[in-house]
């Protein structure tokens, strides 16, 4: 036994113990602190467009969500706020309810949002953006589940999906629903329209 916690031990429900413990624990981290540091260097930091600093959770996953914040984002959101941010390991990192509420988005629930929603004020336009790493794209089907929760959103909503790499779009290329958008990382100045007479016309 190291001899400075004996002479802790030694001095339980004694007169000499405050002191003793108080010396004890000076410079010593709290046993509940060290795994608490170590999971501090286990994250992502994240800039939002507000200049708000995030940090997300080591993974693949939210990896990507930051390129989506900090590169798509900017490139064709320029405006826009991030209202919400899902992660991998805490489920909801960022979350700006009052906001969702004034455009009478429907009760959150972590397992029907998107990965990522954003808003612009001047387009009156929800951006609902799926990150694709382990799950799907904006399908038919998801699609119409969100405009069916949607419904009485007072926005215009714009369903994006995101990918990594061509090699990761060509995978789910045949389930991506039509009037949606796809992103891809690796050609960020460059959007995949999916059909639509929004963007119908010479170039």
């Amino acid at each position: 036994m190291h001899p400075d916690f004996k002479k802790l031990i030694v001095s339980y429900k004694t007169s000499d113990w405050e002191k003793n413990l108080k010396s004890f624990n000076k410079n010593r981290p709290i046993l509940s602190e060290v795994p608490a540091r170590k999971r501090n260097l286990d994250k992502i930091p994240v800039k939002l467009p507000s200049g708000k600093s995030l940090k997300l959770s080591l993974g693949e996953h939210n990896v990507f969500q930051k390129e989506i914040i900090e590169e798509f984002l900017p490139r064709f959101g320029s405006d826009c706020g991030v209202l919400y941010i899902g992660d991998t390991s805490n489920k909801i990192v960022h979350i700006e309810e009052s906001v969702l509420k004034k455009l009478n988005f429907f009760e959150l629930s972590h397992d029907e949002l998107p990965d990522i929603i954003a808003f612009s004020k001047k387009n009156n336009w929800l951006y609902l953006i799926e990150a694709v790493h382990s799950s799907g794209p904006m399908s038919e089907t998801r699609v119409l589940e969100l405009k069916k929760m949607l419904k009485k959103c007072e926005a215009e909503l714009i369903f994006v999906t995101g990918f990594l790499t061509r090699t990761e779009f060509r995978k789910w290329m045949l389930d991506i629903a039509w009037e949606t958008e796809v992103w891809i990382a690796d050609n960020p100045d460059h959007l995949v329209h999916f059909n639509g007479h929004k963007f119908l016309g010479a170039y």
